[in-house]
């Protein structure tokens, strides 16, 4: 049972920063699918959004074995001894047995996790599309109003599609791996079309010179994608986490592009379209549950679906006939 109370959501962000403790259960109430739940943590969500807006929040994404938590574990530490206070959202896959996330970047990011100025969240992605946790961003939401000013939300890397990730933060960053033979992959994905950075990551050693090719390669193939931004050109950079290369680079650039939307204005509009597009998830996902949890669809379920399997009735007619069932004349 969760003991966090309501009364205690619109006190949590007074003190600053918050105490771990609370902060960590805070997250584990927006996480919790119990309706009761779900009630306090929309105060505590509600409680939040007046101390958000100014923390950089940047997606990270690559296919698995392209050394996300290697890089986040150098980058992170680079930001932390600049005074950024950091915090990560590192969606695992979620076990098919329990619903509980593996937890393997606690491990893999041994020396962020053991540092008291960093906060680091794994969460279940729970069969999210594009491996993004369905609370993903009520937390990004809570831990920017507890104080961090920076903010990663690392991707499994083995969605379908990457698109939510890109929906809910200022910059997406695309890591990429040098000498695999199939550099330009990525467009046939469709990543590349929702970069707004892309790193070449593992460029040290033997595999400096295949880095560099690389990097050229995603360059030439962003000339033939439409520009996500009118006002900023995607750059393609080279980071070794082993040897701790490119970094200071590519956090140089990072606020580059914040500068740049911010006077714009893109940035702003950015943010306002993501809003409306997490309005109409919260939407989508409160109805599909209100339609599951009613009692006449439970009490008809079963024997619909014995019909699907019987070759009564096809899928799609199942699903017109449900819904009907539950639609006002």
């Amino acid at each position: 049972m969760i003991a966090l109370q309501t009364e205690a959501n619109t006190s949590l962000f007074d003190q600053q920063p918050p105490g771990r403790r609370a902060l960590a259960r805070a997250l584990t109430l927006i996480e919790s699918t119990n309706p009761a739940h779900q009630a306090r943590a929309r105060a505590l969500v509600d409680a939040a959004r007046p101390r958000t807006g100014n923390a950089i929040r940047i997606g990270i994404t690559g296919v698995p074995g392209v050394g996300k938590s290697s890089f986040i574990e150098s980058f992170g530490q680079r930001l932390l001894d600049q005074g950024r206070k950091l915090a990560i959202l590192a969606v695992d896959p979620s076990s098919q047995q329990t619903g509980g996330s593996i937890l393997g970047d606690k491990t893999r990011m041994a020396s962020l996790a053991t540092d008291r100025r960093c906060f680091i969240r794994p969460s279940p992605s729970s069969g999210a599309m594009g491996g993004v946790a369905r609370t993903t961003r009520e937390a990004m939401l809570v831990l920017e109003a507890a104080g961090f000013d920076v903010i990663l939300v690392e991707t499994v890397g083995v969605g379908q599609s990457e698109t939510m990730v890109a929906d809910m933060v200022d910059l997406f960053m695309v890591l990429m791996m040098p000498g695999t033979g199939d550099e330009l992959q990525g467009i046939k994905k469709g990543v590349l079309e929702l970069a707004d950075m892309i790193v070449v990551n593992k460029a040290d050693g033997d595999l400096t010179q295949k880095a560099k090719f690389a990097a050229r390669q995603y360059q030439n193939a962003l000339a033939l994608v439409e520009p996500i931004s009118a006002n900023w050109t995607v750059p393609v950079l080279l980071a070794s986490a082993l040897e701790q290369t490119g970094l200071n680079e590519i956090w140089s650039s990072i606020q580059n592009h914040r500068q740049t939307l911010t006077a714009s204005g893109e940035l702003q509009t950015k943010r306002q379209q993501q809003l409306l597009r997490w309005f109409k998830t919260a939407l989508h996902d409160q109805i599909l549950s209100q339609f599951f949890t009613n009692p006449t669809i439970k009490a008809q379920l079963p024997q619909i679906e014995q019909a699907i399997l019987n070759g009564q009735t096809s899928p799609y007619a199942a699903a017109a006939s449900l819904i009907a069932r539950t639609t006002p004349p």
